[in-house]
């Protein structure tokens, strides 16, 4: 089930709503059977492996917590969920890319081809995989207490907001929210009190992530997929297509994560804004603050802290750095155009790091900073979007003018500068290059506001109709 469907809309969140406010139940236990509804929309048979991973995790994290301080029980129970995570999302997600280039080196010595195993990816895997694991981690480093009981914690795990495509939570930053949302004898009223106004403005942000969804990143990505489709675009036309793309995929993956963090609201949740305005980023270090914010989160402290850090010199914080990133890059897809991305962030991250207050940026007016790292970050979305690595190369070919200032097509031109398409590029790119975001517009909802947002949130439902079936980019992931 998608958010930017009449399913969705009108039949499951209002049936969500009617339940979770009115039933005489605990929140967690009405929330729970609807995430697993959610979720199974997909493929049914999905719910069981996130079940298995749920309760591998929380009987680690009882291990845990129920043994001493030092005890080698604790250290075998993380090892258990981590590899048991990990050991999953390996196998749905990497098995066929190994599979592939075992093969392919295989037919360089001239042997026969070994059977590829094909297995379909379970949406959402890479998400609630990491999400589930900061439980039994937190606990091993004592930074959170038990979940009260499993439902609590399985309510977290899948919960339908972010389950598809994050944001990935942390256990220990909504631990306290799942047991302090009103109990079984609270009367409407009171579950509403002090959260009415929450709730309103998590509607809000709910319908400006559909806005951005359908009404900027669906229709810019019509752009994005002419050019990267066409054997040979021209100068113009290669620039124009990647920056359609890196605003369908700003648009589409933010427009996700403010209806994530709506929907949260509305049930009572508080979860951190996931993007910052990341294309008016000063540099690749700024712009990993600002992007995905909830995954380079998840990064820094499990994985980059864990691995020294900056603290064991400048060499071992380079090494740190780029490995961090290039793993980044392989979470995103099992393709070499990923782990490419990653590696060329990684990159910019040790240069940056390594030159500090020698480096250029400094040096340069704020504006040229911005479009100097936008730049930058364009030339690795080309990877990002190509299907294969030389499908990159020759797109960024295109970009340098190796198919001639015109290119190979010339129906090309006539089918992205349209009217309509430049109008949305143009909205885009003043809504790409402004401080202010929907996440910080939504925090308090006036009278103004709601008679902009509601027409805005109506036009898009129409619009919606119009579309052909679009999911969001992250699903993929």
């Amino acid at each position: 089930m998608v958010f930017t469907s009449h399913i969705f809309l009108f039949y499951f969140l209002p049936l969500v709503l009617l339940l979770y406010y009115l039933l005489p139940v605990r929140r967690n236990l009405i929330l729970l059977p609807l995430n697993y509804v959610f979720y199974a929309w997909w493929e049914p048979w999905f719910v069981l492996l996130m079940l298995f991973n749920t309760v591998v995790n929380y009987v680690c994290g009882w291990v845990i917590a129920s043994s001493p301080p030092g005890h080698p029980k604790r250290t075998i129970a993380l090892s258990v969920a981590v590899v048991s995570g990990l050991g999953l999302l390996g196998f749905f997600k990497y098995v066929m890319f190994l599979e592939v280039n075992v093969n392919r080196l295989l037919a360089l010595f001239g042997a026969s081809a070994l059977p590829v195993l094909h297995v379909a990816l379970p949406v959402g895997i890479s998400f609630y995989t990491f999400a589930g694991l900061t439980y039994p981690v937190d606990l091993y480093r004592g930074v959170c207490a038990p979940a009260r009981s499993f439902w609590d914690y399985a309510c977290f795990v899948s919960m339908f907001p972010q389950i598809m495509a994050g944001p990935i939570v942390r256990y220990h930053t909504i631990a306290e929210q799942l047991v302090r949302r009103g109990s079984p004898g609270d009367s409407l009223a009171h579950r509403f009190a002090g959260g009415l106004e929450r709730f309103s403005s998590g509607a809000a942000l709910f319908m400006l992530g559909f806005t951005k969804k359908v009404l900027l990143a669906n229709e810019v990505g019509k752009v994005a997929d002419a050019v990267f489709g066409a054997a040979a675009p021209g100068v113009p036309d290669a620039w124009f297509g990647v920056t359609a793309f890196a605003f369908q995929l700003y648009f589409d993956f933010s427009g996700y994560s403010d209806m994530a963090i709506g929907l949260a609201r509305m049930l009572g949740f508080e979860i951190a804004r996931n993007f910052d305005a990341p294309y008016l980023a000063e540099s690749i270090t700024d712009f990993w603050r600002r992007w995905h914010i909830s995954l380079s989160t998840f990064f820094r402290e499990y994985l980059y802290i864990p691995l020294g850090g900056n603290r064991k010199g400048a060499r071992r914080t380079y090494v740190n750095l780029w490995t961090v990133m290039l793993l980044c890059g392989l979470w995103h897809g099992a393709n070499w155009t990923f782990v490419f991305w990653g590696a060329y962030h990684g990159v910019f991250l040790v240069a940056e790091r390594w030159t500090g207050r020698r480096s250029l940026y400094p040096n340069l007016p704020r504006p040229l900073r911005v479009v100097l790292t936008f730049l930058i970050v364009l030339v690795g979305w080309v990877f990002f979007r190509a299907p294969t690595f030389p499908d990159g190369l020759r797109y960024l070919g295109a970009m340098v003018g190796l198919h001639g200032l015109a290119g190979g097509s010339v129906l090309l031109g006539a089918e992205i500068y349209t009217v309509g398409h430049l109008v949305e590029m143009g909205l885009c790119a003043v809504l790409s290059f402004v401080s202010l975001q929907a996440f910080d517009w939504s925090e308090q909802l006036t009278w103004p506001k709601v008679v902009l947002v509601v027409p805005l949130f109506v036009l898009a439902v129409v619009t919606m109709f119009t579309q052909a079936f679009s999911p969001f980019l992250y699903f993929q992931f």
